[in-house]
């Protein structure tokens, strides 16, 4: 199989009763978070919500999100494919069909879900569908997993409004996968955090360039 079969079959969606097994117990467990020693996987403080996120490679991905006022965590991991508790190396084979996300705890009191939302559109291109730039796979899709019908809403309302900001600038046709939040499976530690720990990391992720009108008081309709 040439490289341009592998990178055709990386960005197909894996036939469920194909993909990997995967296996019942968890492969991470993370402490504390490596920028502000708070506890990746909780216990939350009363009033900490969390979203989930998949923009491209996690590492720059989870990046562009702690360093928001109101964002109390990140963790980096996999979602929105079929193989339970799957490793790194099984996702990056195309055969779990998991995205690599972001999940982030934050408080609604300092920054909102429609700020995280353009904090997410404006961090990539989401017209790219199964890839992020040269990352090319279904693990780089552009993804917003939903925890309830609000979320759902705003994150529709977003996504249309950034449409019509991307066809003003002549630019494509969103890709954007919203779906009900799936489970989501930890990545193993040393992608936590990944470019605090290796500041002069890879990070392939880059934006349209154009301002996404969500949650800075603009109406999306």
């Amino acid at each position: 199989m040439n490289l341009l079969d592998i990178l055709s079959r990386k960005a197909r969606m894996p036939d469920p009763g194909a993909a990997l097994a995967g296996r019942s117990h968890p492969i991470s467990q993370p402490g504390a978070h490596f920028v502000n020693g708070h506890p990746i996987a909780g216990p939350y403080p009363e009033g900490i919500e969390t979203a989930l996120f998949g923009l491209g490679c996690f590492w720059g991905a989870e990046r562009k999100f702690w360093q928001a006022k109101g964002v109390w965590a990140t963790a980096v991991g996999y979602a929105a494919g079929t193989t339970p508790n799957p490793t790194y190396g099984e996702v990056c084979t195309g055969m779990t069909g998991h995205n690599e996300v972001v999940l982030v705890a934050y408080d609604p009191s300092v920054i909102s879900y429609d700020a995280l939302l353009a904090i997410f559109f404006e961090s990539h291109d989401p017209t790219q569908g199964m890839r992020q730039g040269n990352d090319v796979g279904t693990q780089y899709r552009s993804g917003i997993y939903v925890a309830n019908a609000s979320e759902r809403q705003r994150a529709e309302a977003a996504r249309d409004a950034y449409q019509r900001a991307l066809s003003s600038e002549g630019l494509g046709v969103i890709t954007t996968e919203i779906l009900d939040r799936p489970p989501f499976y930890f990545a193993e530690d040393d992608h936590q955090q990944y470019l605090a720990k290796n500041p002069g990391g890879y990070c392939g992720l880059g934006g349209t360039g154009v301002s996404c009108p969500i949650g800075t008081g603009v109406a999306a309709a």
